[in-house]
């Protein structure tokens, strides 16, 4: 137990300087850009007492903090919030992110940036409206080449074994995805421990390790730094690994019961392969019985296109897009005559001559009058 215990330390201590050095990295760029970031002092402390994290927050000694869904709690108070970077932005609902934006002055609504790549329909539908703007990297990072998609029947998937023998041959890697962790008689799932077991009889040639959410902290790290130093090539895993898994040499990516996942988790957790230069990868869609329509449409979807925005247009028009006063993600709003997809090109035109006549406040009384009358008139109307 010493032994495993050393292990995982030196694997913790690691992976903290690991992310400490990407922050600074990405810091020092910022400055190199914008010149020096005056009186910025980058604080990431392990060790330290949250107690003090908090204290020197509210004092305005720590000037950026990095944090994970831990920032929202009450206690976590900031002495001048001025700018908010989310990054895996589909990951937090509306109310979290109203609740970041209280940890500022009164009357004051700092900048925000939110990063993803594959914007839920809500925040797609808001884009359109004007209430973010957007810019948009449509390039593969250099040395990537798009991941190439297929959907296969569940009955099949006694062919993948084959596929993994050969690419671990050559030395890559693969991840098997279940979308659940137990067996359950309501929903026929397979379960990751299932999968594993299925996959060592079929083949004495894997070397497998496993990953879900009911294993501890120590079980979980070792298991995907085992994964990360090749000493297993095959990860069965849940959705545990949809971010931050960054294994440059795995070309595979299975999905089993992919009908079951939406199209943004699915784009996420494809995105876990072909990381690697100029690497061919691939993913492969397995799905029980007989597709229904929209399942369909998402397979589709995904077999069509890498690029995320497409895939969320698609997402929106068939799950909706969510309440833009409201805290619904999905669903809700039908326009009756308009479609946000079809008619975007006119709402940023719409949006022109809003700007345009909002700068005109004379002109604005007399389109108002022409178009809905006198305000009393309309006022009696109603």
């Amino acid at each position: 137990m010493k032994k495993i215990n050393s292990q995982y330390s030196n694997i913790r201590n690691q992976n903290k300087n690991e992310i400490l050095e990407d922050y600074v990295e990405a810091i020092q760029e910022i400055s190199e850009i914008k010149g020096d970031v005056k009186n910025a002092d980058l604080s990431i402390h392990f060790g330290v007492s949250q107690a003090t994290i908090n204290k020197n927050l509210k004092s305005g000694e720590t000037k950026i903090l990095i944090g994970t869904h831990a920032i929202f709690q009450d206690r976590v108070s900031m002495k001048n919030l001025s700018l908010v970077v989310v990054d895996e932005q589909q990951r937090f609902g509306v109310k979290q992110r109203y609740e970041m934006l209280q940890k500022t002055k009164a009357n004051l609504l700092p900048h925000q940036l939110f990063m993803t790549a594959t914007p839920i329909p809500r925040t797609l539908a808001m884009t359109i409206f004007a209430d973010l703007s957007v810019s948009k990297i449509d390039e593969m990072p250099p040395g990537r080449n798009p991941v190439i998609t297929s959907v296969m029947s569940n009955d099949r998937r006694d062919d993948l074994i084959e596929r993994l023998e050969i690419i671990c041959k050559d030395g890559n890697q693969a991840f098997w995805l279940c979308t659940m962790i137990e067996e359950s008689e309501s929903l026929d799932v397979q379960a990751a421990e299932s999968a594993k077991e299925w996959i060592e009889n079929k083949s004495k040639n894997l070397k497998i390790g496993l990953v879900h959410s009911k294993l501890n902290k120590l079980e979980k790290d070792l298991a995907i730094e085992n994964f990360r130093k090749g000493k297993t090539n095959v990860l069965v895993c849940t959705t545990v690994i949809e971010v931050g898994m960054d294994v440059p040499n795995a070309s595979l990516m299975i999905i089993e019961n992919a009908e079951r996942l939406g199209l943004s988790q699915l784009h996420q957790l494809r995105g876990r392969v072909g990381r690697g230069p100029d690497m061919n990868a691939h993913c492969v869609l397995l799905y029980q019985g007989s597709l229904g329509e929209i399942a369909e449409a998402r397979m589709a979807a995904m077999k069509k296109t890498n690029d995320g925005f497409e895939i969320s247009e698609i997402d929106m028009q068939l799950r909706g897009s969510g309440e833009i006063l409201g805290t619904k993600q999905s669903g809700g709003m039908e326009l009756k005559i308009a479609d946000l997809i079809r008619d975007a090109h006119l709402l940023e035109k719409a949006q022109e001559l809003a700007n345009i006549i909002s700068a005109q406040p004379i002109e604005i009384d007399i389109l108002m009058n022409r178009w809905v009358g006198n305000k009393q008139n309309l006022i009696a109307a109603q």
